[in-house]
Parts: C-alpha cells; sequence; structure tokens
C-alpha cells in the first residue's frame, strides 16, 4: 500500500473511532433519566386579588446550582434545583435555589419543622439570607434584612402549597440547559403580562418539549398563568404517553399563618371575583369572558394527589441523585391512564384534563 492511501486510511480510522466515541456517549446521555418538573404554587394573603394566579417555578432533579446565578450538573447526593424568573432582585432574571432551602429555608429535610409560624418563618429566612444570599441580597446599612421580593427565593412550603407535574428528561437535554443558561445574559427582564414567572416555565419546558405550553391567547388574553402551564403540560402528556407524567403535591407547612388559595387563570378569575359586578356593567363583556374560560379555561388541580415528602429524599441513596418520583407517597398513574374515567376522589385527579380538552 502506497503511503498516500496509508494517511487516507489512517485519517478515516481516526474520524470514524471519533463518530463512534460521539455516538456512544451521547447515547449513555440520553439513556440517564432525569426529570423536569412545573411547580404550581398556590396564591396567598388575606385578599388575594393581584396575583390569583399564584407562582410558577421549574425543578429540575439532575441540574444544581454552583450559585444563585450559575448551574451545573448535579453530584452524588444533591437533590436538583428550584429555577423561576423574580422582580426586583438585584437585576437578575431568574435565579437557582436548591430544593430543600427553596421549600423550607433550611439546608436538610432534617431541620425541616413540623410547624411554623410568622416569627419563625422570618428569622428562618433571614437566617438562611445571612449565610448564603449576602452576595445578592446584602444587609441593610444598619444590618437589618433588606425588604422586596427575595423571601420568594426560600421558604415557599410556609406559605403556600404547591403542584409538581413532572416529565422525563434526559442527563444530554439537561447539559443543553445548563449552557444556554450559563452563557446567556441573567438581566432582569420581568413583565407581568408577558415575561412573568409562568412564562418561564413555559420557556423551560418547550426546550424540552417543543410546542407543550403556548399561551392562551383566548382564556387567559396571551397572559401565560401558573395554571395554563400545569394544564398544557398534562393535556400534552396525555397526547405522548412517553413523557411519563407524574403528578404530585407539597403541602404548606402547618402553622398558623394564612392558608393559600386555589390558583386560576385570568378569565376564570374575572369570572368567579368580578361576575356579579361584570353583569352589572356589561353583560355582554361577561357574557365573552365566561365563554373564553369555559370553552378554553376550565382545568381542575389535583384532588388527592400522592405527596412529595421531601424528608424522604435520601441524598446518600444509590444512583447520582434521587428523582422525585422516588419520594412520592405512591405511584402516580401515567398520563395514558390519567385519561381514562376514573371514581371520584382518585389519587391523582389527571382524569380532569377533560375538562380543559382543547389544544393550547
Amino acid at each position: 500500500m502506497r503511503n498516500g492511501d496509508m494517511m487516507r486510511l489512517q485519517r478515516t480510522n481516526r474520524t470514524l473511532a471519533g463518530w463512534l466515541v460521539a455516538v456512544f456517549c451521547v447515547g449513555m446521555a440520553t439513556a440517564a433519566r432525569a426529570d423536569v418538573a412545573v411547580l404550581v404554587e398556590q396564591p396567598y394573603g388575606k385578599l388575594n386579588i393581584f396575583n390569583p394566579g399564584g407562582h410558577s417555578a421549574v425543578y429540575l432533579d439532575h441540574v444544581c446550582a454552583e450559585s444563585p446565578t450559575k448551574l451545573r450538573a448535579c453530584k452524588p447526593g444533591e437533590l436538583g434545583v428550584v429555577i423561576s424568573r423574580y422582580d426586583g432582585i438585584d437585576g437578575y432574571d431568574w435565579l437557582a435555589m436548591p430544593l430543600v432551602p427553596y421549600l423550607y429555608a433550611v439546608d436538610s429535610a432534617a431541620e425541616i419543622p413540623e410547624t411554623v409560624d410568622r416569627a419563625e418563618e422570618i428569622e428562618l429566612r433571614d437566617t438562611y439570607r445571612r449565610k448564603y444570599l449576602e452576595a445578592i441580597v446584602p444587609d441593610l446599612p444598619d444590618g437589618s434584612a433588606p425588604g422586596g421580593n427575595w423571601y420568594e427565593l426560600v421558604g415557599s412550603a410556609y406559605d403556600r402549597t404547591t403542584y409538581g407535574f413532572q416529565m422525563k428528561t434526559t442527563a444530554a437535554q439537561d447539559a443543553e440547559l445548563i449552557a444556554m443558561y450559563n452563557d446567556r445574559k441573567n438581566k432582569q427582564r420581568y413583565n407581568g403580562m408577558f415575561i412573568n414567572c409562568a412564562d418561564f416555565s413555559r420557556v423551560v419546558v418547550n426546550r424540552y418539549y417543543p410546542h407543550a405550553v403556548r399561551r392562551n391567547l383566548i382564556a387567559d388574553f396571551g397572559v401565560t398563568s401558573p395554571k395554563w402551564v400545569a394544564r398544557s403540560v398534562s393535556h400534552y402528556a396525555s397526547r405522548h404517553p412517553e413523557a411519563g407524567l407524574q403528578v404530585f403535591e407539597i403541602k404548606q407547612v402547618k402553622g398558623d399563618l394564612p392558608r393559600s388559595h386555589s390558583n386560576t387563570g385570568v378569565a376564570e378569575a374575572l369570572v368567579k371575583r368580578y361576575g356579579l359586578p361584570m353583569v352589572v356593567i356589561s353583560p355582554e363583556a361577561t357574557a365573552v369572558v365566561l365563554a373564553a374560560y369555559v370553552g378554553h379555561g376550565r382545568f381542575r388541580m389535583p384532588k388527592n394527589a400522592p405527596l412529595l415528602d421531601v424528608s424522604t429524599l435520601d441524598p446518600n441513596g444509590e444512583g447520582a441523585n434521587m428523582t422525585v418520583s422516588r419520594a412520592i407517597s405512591k405511584p402516580s398513574p401515567g398520563a395514558a391512564a390519567a385519561l381514562a374515567p376514573a371514581a371520584e376522589g382518585a389519587a391523582v385527579a389527571v382524569d380532569a384534563l377533560r375538562d380543559g380538552s382543547h389544544n393550547p
């Protein structure tokens, strides 16, 4: 064989070997199981007028926080990260918090209190802030805690109940998401109408499942609501059983704090809160809003959903970390079974999707 032919053969072999390695690595990454869960957090407060939709965040069980503004793959024993869009926190668009602190403002599940009052909630949040968040939420000149929305970063479960809508992902998809958000400029973009927390969840879910969540131009008038994201994810999973939909609930911590309220969409909130005055002012407009809600906005949040007990997430368990499904009190049926007729009070009321089965 001539030298030129030999060199060409060697180059071909090196190229083939490189492709085989790449295919092997991608295959391994694709096979690795991970999860993304949309968190739909109930609104709270005595009046609950200005934000009846509540809050939306995303939980990723194989992605962790190097810092509140930088993501990385989880190490063994880590439980993942909650990411969301916020308004007025040191000029950032999104911030990332470990799961347990996000829910309970403590470092570990062993420290989660069984009950909490307002003074304890404030102390837990401020203690965590002083320990880990001084860089983005510094003390006031007199050494006291600042005001603002930073409290939304920690202790969510003290204020409200949260529902989770979880679907399968892969390590390769997680790696792409990490790279995208670490490379993108993290500058505040919040707008309550069209760039809100639910829009952030919508964009993240669509990175994993393209076109799974679209804006509701009819019932929500183009505003993305947390409840609409939940409905869209559930409806998508009903048509794609391979997504492996799991539904769970994180109960509000017991105590004397006011209990949170049900989530509503835009048209739903108008009908339920202001229906009578609207009828008096404009029966025609009221009819339009009611038709929009009934035709394109109805969705019942899960009833008696399986509970996610964070204290059962064993950080020393097998595998790189623990998925949400391992801590759910009892298994949730898949999306296909969720659409089958079910008795009232079933463990996971995903069958309620039949109330709003229009395309998102």
